[in-house]
């Protein structure tokens, strides 16, 4: 492995390029990336460099995301079917349908979508920043949220909002059941329960923290606390344990593995860096449109 390594290393300097990770990668991914984090804060990160490839590490719409925000950039995503479940639950037919029938709606898009979506919201958001952009919008108009049901409810909760939730989720996320909680912590009595807003409400009501992935490991650090049940996706761990070396953590359902977070390799960097394919390239009228939405979420979270 330290031979692919060295040769990813070497490729990446002759081609000027940035490797992201997000945090739900392999561990030994995590470890070669310039940059580890959450899906916008990589691809912000990714066009504040001089860099003139971006290797994404995750799925498809991150890689969109990255495109949006770097035209002048190639972008490469090392698994070309490494897709998203939850952002391919809603088509761009479908959001503009349902745009006609609410015409007093502000489209509120959870970055975890693809760009054609993007392109037809009002505003994206974050799991970390949606509250504040649903407490940004007029309270007289109407809100769709799109696709996570979940998030949307717990925003609508912490707002008081009423809003129109699309009928999305992370099958991930959505798949836990408050059962498994409730066993786990029957197994560990003293573990504090952290929980992304992705999972469903009655979850949530067991959770002792809820935040975005990095949130979520923030929380972990910064805590007195020394043994957590963490409920969202395996890959977390990685850097929850590089970070917190004596506690202890506990996946709330062996379950919790996104099959698509899993496909990119380092095989797969090293050959994409090699051919510099497969690319992401988001047309230019919709890249124009989605940058739009994003561009409104960062004037109200700057």
């Amino acid at each position: 492995m330290s031979d692919l390594i060295a040769d990813i290393m070497k490729l990446k300097k002759e081609r000027n390029a940035v490797i992201l990770a997000h945090l739900y990668q392999p561990g030994e991914i995590q470890e070669i990336a310039d940059f580890v984090g959450d899906s916008l804060d990589l691809s912000r990160k990714a066009a504040n460099t001089n860099a003139d490839v971006i290797v994404f590490c995750g799925v498809h719409f991150m890689a969109e995301t990255a495109n949006i925000l770097s035209p002048d950039k190639i972008v490469l995503l090392p698994a070309a079917d490494a897709g998203c479940r939850m952002a391919e639950m809603i088509s761009g037919a479908a959001l503009a349908k349902k745009k006609a029938e609410m015409p007093n709606a502000v489209v509120v898009a959870y970055v975890n979508t693809t760009a054609e979506v993007k392109s037809l919201s009002d505003i994206c958001c974050t799991s970390a920043n949606a509250i504040k952009i649903v407490n940004s919008i007029p309270k007289d108009k109407d809100i769709l949220f799109v696709p996570d049901k979940n998030l949307g409810a717990y925003v609508s909760e912490k707002t008081n909002r009423k809003m129109e939730f699309w009928p999305g989720f992370c099958p991930v996320h959505h798949g836990l059941f408050v059962e498994e909680v409730e066993d786990m912590r029957e197994e560990h009595p003293n573990a504090k329960v952290l929980a992304h807003p992705e999972c469903p409400a009655d979850v949530l009501a067991k959770a002792d923290y809820i935040g975005s992935t990095t949130e979520i490991i923030n929380y972990a650090k910064a805590s007195a606390h020394d043994e957590f049940i963490i409920a969202t996706e395996c890959g977390v761990f990685h850097q929850l344990e590089k970070d917190n070396p004596k506690k202890k953590f506990y996946l709330a359902s062996d379950s919790m593995v996104c099959p698509n977070m899993k496909k990119i390799s380092l095989e797969k960097i090293k050959k994409s860096l090699e051919t510099l394919e497969p690319r992401v390239i988001v047309p230019a009228e919709m890249r124009e449109k989605a940058v739009g939405s994003l561009t409104k979420m960062l004037e109200v979270c700057r």
